[in-house]
């Protein structure tokens, strides 16, 4: 049996995502019942691990201590109300750099495996975009798509891994989840 872990990218999935990207701590706005869903899976015995591509510290759009008090956001507000993020994996690196961690690779799903010490075979992974499910499904991740952020195009243009479930958010994702532990 997989262990209890679910893996989630951050801008879509957990807040509202910019196309002039998330830039400061004022920017970053859970989306509704988020933050709860998250509550729930660690209240159901999981561990709830983000993977996000930052590409905007790597063009100088903020830096790594905005990126910081930007998670120390989204860690306070998840905390509030009885949830908890175990840990939060990013690549900083532009888009056209030649690095291992910027999703599609899987790069940054290896580097879960590794400092958490599971297999993530079975691991289910929530995302918005096609990048963030090849690079789960490369790993051996069930990919789950969520049509918040930029789910509904990446729905429209199809190509998705196979198996890719889909739901309206990530509150949805989680009530799939928890109902197959019940079986």
């Amino acid at each position: 049996m997989a262990p209890k872990l679910v893996i989630l990218d951050r801008d879509g999935v957990i807040n509202f995502d910019s196309a002039q990207f998330i830039k400061s701590p004022e920017e970053w706005k859970p989306i509704p019942g988020s933050l709860e869903a998250i509550a729930r899976l660690r209240q159901n015995g999981y561990r709830v691990v983000v993977a996000t591509n930052q590409s905007g510290v790597g063009r100088g759009l903020f830096d790594m201590d905005t990126l910081n008090r930007i998670h120390q956001k989204m860690h306070k507000a998840v905390t509030a109300i009885g949830g908890q993020i175990d840990a939060i994996f990013y690549c900083p690196h532009a888009a056209d750099s030649k690095c291992d961690c910027r999703k599609p690779k899987p790069g940054m799903f290896k580097r879960i495996s590794e400092t958490l010490n599971v297999d993530l075979n079975g691991i289910f992974t929530v995302g918005d975009s096609l990048r963030d499910l090849q690079a789960g499904v490369a790993t051996g991740c069930k990919p789950m798509l969520v049509l918040t952020g930029k789910g509904e195009k990446t729905k429209a243009e199809g190509n998705l891994p196979e198996g890719t479930l889909e739901f309206a958010d990530l509150a949805a994702a989680v009530d799939h989840i928890l109902a197959g532990e019940k079986k």
